[in-house]
């Protein structure tokens, strides 16, 4: 039998090429040297952009601008306007401000503290007075002559135990030993802006001239680093009066103090030398604190509301919050009765066919039902509730309710601040709380954790343990999440009475056995550097079982193990409460 034989491809020895291609998403390709910084590429292929480019994904991988391309790769910008690139650049932002504020006041510690709800980072500092205005004009002016003159952030790979060594040289030792303890491979990237060093645990953009947009905003007692939101990238929206926002981030740094957990690495201590349930007892303890107080203010209410609107983003704690706040009522000797907005979703079937694609929008709510069932129940009628079920994706028949004259509905949902969810004779009896995880246990002075992670965390536990979502789904609903939230719950936060900050000093300890085997299944590649993201952030903190959280704890709404989830209040269970259809 003859060797079978086909039509010979235009194949030719040639020499070895010694270029690489980028092929962007458009399929333009760009060709230079091997080597080449993937910035020069971008900057050929988007010579002249709207926003400027942030990073890259290339190969699936988020590289650094910075990244010398070695061989033929696709190759998609992360722009400022994106999730990633706002997150470089905050973090590029805040190393401009360290180094400028080592520059000038080599004394002075710096701390990067929460963030600021119209854009910006709060800051202050210790070991030195207050920074006067003439001082941050000083800063701001010499952070603006490194822009203009576009100084390269340096990135330098550095064996674990030098650069320890050479944070411990700077004073930073919490830092170089919570390296050691997270540290993943046996070098470190340290980032270097002129003689100023330091690591800021992520992605850098390649040099200063990136970060024009920004400004350094006296505020009390501190003061606010100013930055654009990616939604509009080339402005700085004007700085807004969130004192009562504020006071409860200064609420959460004094727990810190009293429990002497600062940081990442403090807390990774408590877990180190046992002291963890000690840890835990007391961030419950303070949280009972807080929810007393917002009993007793309602109790004193001079106009004794009957209604009490509760809100906040996804994944606050806000229906455990909710059954606490009813214990506390009671033993005032009030008589309050939870009630879930989540209960008057639209069924799923009935989204679809209105073109809704998540519960984060108030059109998901069936506004007109709820606010009759309200009126009702305040007037003394018997009413039947919803129970809205997950899994099924459908509302059904729930419990009869008829309040007594003393009755307080508490009413608990991303919605309830909203002004368009009452009648003006109903918005006169409600009291309005707003709660959310305010998470101030950042990994360093200068690295906060975000505490949109610490929600997203919360829900990705949550989500799959109780409502039969992937990691994966999770994480793909969480951009329209967001969009939601923007919309319909944070422009509202200023309508409340009252705030309650949900988060817990050890949670990230927690949910870290938990989150990390629900991350590691995501494969779209999308997804992907999300959930690689969120578990760079949960390895600076030590894995805890958590098996002494209360029952009654807020972080049980999410891990499982509580007692709450079917607790309503028994003086309604006696006198005109009647579970079932």
């Amino acid at each position: 039998m003859g060797v079978q034989s086909w039509p010979m491809a235009a194949v030719r020895p040639t020499k070895r090429r010694e270029t690489v291609q980028a092929i962007f998403p458009d399929e333009r390709a760009f060709e230079g040297p091997a080597g080449t910084a993937l910035a020069d590429f971008v900057q050929a292929a988007y010579p002249d952009p709207r926003v400027p480019a942030m990073a890259a994904i290339v190969g699936g991988e988020l590289r650094e601008l910075s990244f010398p391309l070695r061989e033929d790769a696709s190759v998609q910008p992360v722009f400022l306007t994106d999730s990633e690139g706002i997150r470089i650049y905050t973090r590029s932002l805040s190393f401009l401000l360290a180094g400028a504020v080592h520059t000038l006041f080599p004394e002075a510690r710096l701390i990067i503290d929460h963030s600021a709800p119209f854009g910006g980072y709060y800051c202050r500092v210790v070991q030195r007075p207050l920074f006067t205005a003439d001082e941050l004009e000083r800063i701001e002016a010499h952070m603006r002559a490194l822009v203009r003159a576009n100084v390269p952030i340096v990135r330098e790979e550095v064996p674990l135990a030098e650069a320890q060594a050479r944070l411990r040289a700077r004073g930073l030792s919490n830092k170089a030993d919570l390296l050691a303890q997270g540290a993943s491979g046996e070098t470190i990237p340290l980032y270097r802006l002129g003689q100023f060093e330091d690591y800021l645990f992520g992605p850098m953009v390649p040099s200063t001239g990136l970060l024009s947009q920004f400004a350094l905003t006296p505020y009390p007692r501190g003061f606010v680093l100013r930055f654009p939101r990616r939604e509009r990238p080339n402005e700085l929206a004007p700085a807004e009066d969130y004192s009562a926002l504020l006071q409860v981030f200064e609420e959460y740094g004094h727990w810190l103090e009293l429990l002497g957990v600062y940081d990442a690495y403090t807390v990774n201590e408590a877990v180190r030398t046992g002291r963890m349930t000690e840890v835990i007892l007391v961030s419950e303890a303070f949280h009972d604190q807080r929810i007393a107080q917002i009993a007793a203010t309602i109790a004193r209410h001079p106009s004794a509301p009957r209604l009490i609107l509760i809100a906040g983003p996804t994944s606050s704690g806000k229906t455990t919050f909710t059954k606490r706040l009813a214990v506390q009522l009671l033993a005032l000797g009030l008589r309050p009765y939870p009630v879930s907005m989540d209960d008057y979703f639209l069924s799923r079937d009935e989204m679809a066919r209105r073109g809704l694609t998540d519960f984060d929008d108030i059109s998901a709510v069936e506004v007109p039902l709820f606010q009759r069932q309200m009126e009702d129940l305040l007037a003394g009628k018997a009413v039947r509730l919803p129970r809205f079920e997950f899994a099924t994706g459908r509302r059904e028949t729930g419990s009869e309710l008829k309040l007594e004259e003393d009755g307080i509905l508490l009413v608990e949902g991303l919605h309830c601040l909203n002004p368009g969810l009452l009648p003006s004779g109903l918005e006169e009896q409600s009291f309005r709380i707003y709660a959310s995880a305010l998470t101030q246990l950042n990994l360093d002075d200068h690295v906060r954790m975000s505490t949109t992670d610490n929600r997203l965390l919360r829900r990705v536990v949550r989500d799959a343990a109780y409502r039969g979502y992937t990691a994966e789904n999770t994480l793909r609903m969480w951009d329209n999440v967001r969009r939601g939230e923007k919309r319909f719950v944070f422009p509202h936060q200023g309508r409340a009475d009252v705030m309650f900050n949900s988060a817990l000093v050890y949670e990230w300890n927690v949910l870290r056995p938990r989150a990390e085997p629900l991350l590691l299944q995501v494969r779209h590649p999308r997804l992907r550097l999300r959930a690689e993201r969120l578990l760079e952030e949960l390895r600076w903190y030590a894995p805890y079982p958590g098996d002494e959280v209360p029952a009654t704890s807020i972080l049980r709404e999410f891990i499982g193990g509580g007692i709450l989830a079917a607790y309503y209040p028994s003086p309604f269970e006696r006198a005109s409460w009647r579970r079932g259809p």
